[in-house]
Formats: C-alpha cells, structure tokens, sequence
C-alpha cells in the first residue's frame, strides 16, 4: 500500500486542479432549461486523453453528453430520479447516444471521478451512479479515500491497485483536460447538457430531457 504521506500529495494536486466552483452547481436549480448556441460539433466531440464514457448505439439519432460531478446534489437528484427513466426510454432503445465527462468541483469529487476511472469498464457506469447515490458517505472538504474504497471494492479492485490508481498522474491529467475543455465549451456548472450540440442547463427532470430530445428525434426522423 502506498504510504500516506504520497496520497496526501496526490490529493493535493487533485485539490489544485479542481478547485473552486462547487456555488455553482447549487445555483443552478434557480435555473430553468435554457438552451443556448450550438458549438462546433468537431471540437464538442474530441475524447479526452482517457477516452470517452459512452452508453447507447453509436449511430442513434440524438447524442446527449453531459459533464457532471459526483460531489454535485443536483447530479444526484438528475440521476436518482430522471436518469432511469432517460436510460429506458432513449438510451436502450437506440435513440439516444449518451456520453458522459466528468467536471469535478471540489477534492473529493475529484479523487471519486478518478477511483471511477480506475474499476474494470465494465462496472464505470454502475460504480459512477452508486457514488453519486451516496454522496453524504464520502463528500467533505477533505478527501477521505476509506469510503470511497467502499463503494468501488465489490468490482474486485484491491486496495494497493485503488491506492496507486488514485495517485496516477496520467488519470489526474485526463480528467483535467476534460474539465478544461469543458469550460472552452461553456460549461460553468454541474448538470450541463450538450443535446446534438446544444448546450442546455438547469435540467431536473425526466420531462424536462424529454421536451428537449423530442424535437431533434422529430427532425431526424422527417425526409431529407
């Protein structure tokens, strides 16, 4: 296991990287949906270094992205109570591309974001949603890597393997390079949308996303 003192420092560096900005995210349920420019599908749809996190058909017809933080209450309710409807509704059934980038606001929310990154592929989206649920386990000023272990532990990862992940460079480097492009883009906040290259903000609801999917599903599906 790695000593203390080089998590510290890690941490540390993450807390640099991603600090400020948590206002913000809660500033945002005074919000209504408001949808603004589209940007320049080119630079929208760069992956990052890590890769992109993606769930649905590649060619479906409407591609939602969105960034988030695993620290952000919005997030959480987003996720809870519109994202399962939103999965089954769009996602499962071939119409919507879904991609999701993080924007990590805060130290802890930054350490989360790359313990998710470090648990076999298979289980990111299952782990992301499962520290976003619990929030009030792991969320503080400080990072405190004890219980963050112990809602990733059950994808197999040991210990010493989720010590070092956490005090990778190249994943910390990542991340921050989404986030940065991410701000490039316009994001300020956390939930932020991009609905075919429409930056969207302040959406809560499962209607919400619906009203706003539904006419880009329409346009796709009139003749060229």
């Amino acid at each position: 296991m790695l000593d203390r003192r080089r998590i510290c420092q890690a941490f540390a560096i993450l807390g640099a990287a991603f600090a400020g900005g948590f206002g913000q995210s809660l500033q945002l349920t005074v919000l209504a949906a408001e949808a603004e420019d589209p940007v320049q599908a080119r630079e929208l749809m760069e992956a990052g270094p890590l890769g992109e996190k993606t769930m649905g058909r590649a060619g479906a017809p409407v591609t939602v992205i969105e960034y988030a933080s695993l620290g952000c209450p919005i997030c959480r309710v987003f996720h809870k109570q519109a994202f399962p409807r939103f999965k089954a509704g769009y996602i499962d059934t071939g119409k919507v591309r879904y991609i999701y980038r993080e924007f990590p606001i805060g130290r802890a929310s930054a350490a989360a974001a790359v313990a998710a990154r470090c648990v076999p592929e298979k289980d990111y989206f299952r782990v992301n949603e499962r520290l976003m649920a619990n929030q009030g386990q792991w969320t503080s000023q400080e990072v405190r890597p004890d219980p963050i272990y112990k809602l990733v532990q059950d994808t197999g990862l040991a210990r010493t393997t989720f010590d070092s992940c956490l005090a990778n460079q190249n994943i910390t480097d990542g991340l921050v390079w989404v986030k940065q492009r991410g701000r490039k883009l316009g994001v300020q906040g956390t939930p932020t949308f991009f609905i075919n290259g429409q930056k969207v903000r302040g959406v809560h609801s499962y209607e919400e996303m619906q009203r706003l999917i539904e006419p880009h599903l329409t346009s796709a599906a009139k003749p060229a």
